[in-house]
């Protein structure tokens, strides 16, 4: 798993906030960000497209046509807009919102581990799971069976798109609940 992460001079704002930009130009986006003086963020995942004749191994954004950026709003959002390929800032009603610091943190946690991570569809219900232990301890998310795998799922709120991520079902318990998935685990 690999992210794209530009690194500016932190002015002493820790909020992060979600840039809109046009299909297939986050990669460009992040860098012009960058060469403005602003922190960026795109996170990607690594995939492999086959054709008939060939394959083809690629680094894609976690969340297409999405890149974050950190810092003051008042001070970037000329600077963040007027760069070519950027749409808006996210936010309800037309206003840029920060992003919540755990859910950003929560991505490059899972970009750092050795686990496969891949976009997912953004979920509202199911149980909320947090990871006892391992390289991932802590944090929250949805569980979800595919096949014959549990996957925690990893939502950004505010862009209302979500990640995946292989975990084992017997190192998560549920929040504020029972511990179910332990028990299962137990048994089976």
């Amino acid at each position: 798993m690999s992210s794209f992460t530009l690194l500016a001079a932190n002015e002493g704002r820790d909020d992060w906030y979600a840039v809109y930009v046009r299909h297939q130009h986050e990669k460009i986006v992040a860098e012009s960000l960058l060469t403005r003086g602003l922190e960026t963020f795109l996170p990607l995942y690594d995939v492999v497209h086959q054709w008939k004749d060939r394959k083809k191994h690629l680094s894609l954004p976690l969340f297409p046509c999405y890149v974050f950026m950190r810092g003051g709003l008042e001070c970037q959002l000329g600077r963040a807009v007027s760069v070519p390929g950027v749409c808006k800032i996210v936010g309800p009603g037309g206003h840029p919102a920060p992003i919540p610091g755990a859910e950003i943190e929560a991505i490059r946690k899972t970009l750092n581990s050795s686990f496969r991570v891949e976009p997912h569809l953004f979920l509202r219900c199911g149980d909320r799971v947090r990871v006892r232990t391992g390289p991932l301890a802590n944090i929250e998310g949805i569980l979800l069976r595919k096949k014959n795998t549990c996957r925690l799922v990893l939502s950004a709120t505010l862009l209302e798109r979500s990640i995946a991520v292989e975990v084992d079902e017997c190192s998560v318990e549920r929040v504020g609940g029972i511990d179910v998935f332990a028990h299962e685990c137990a048994a089976g």
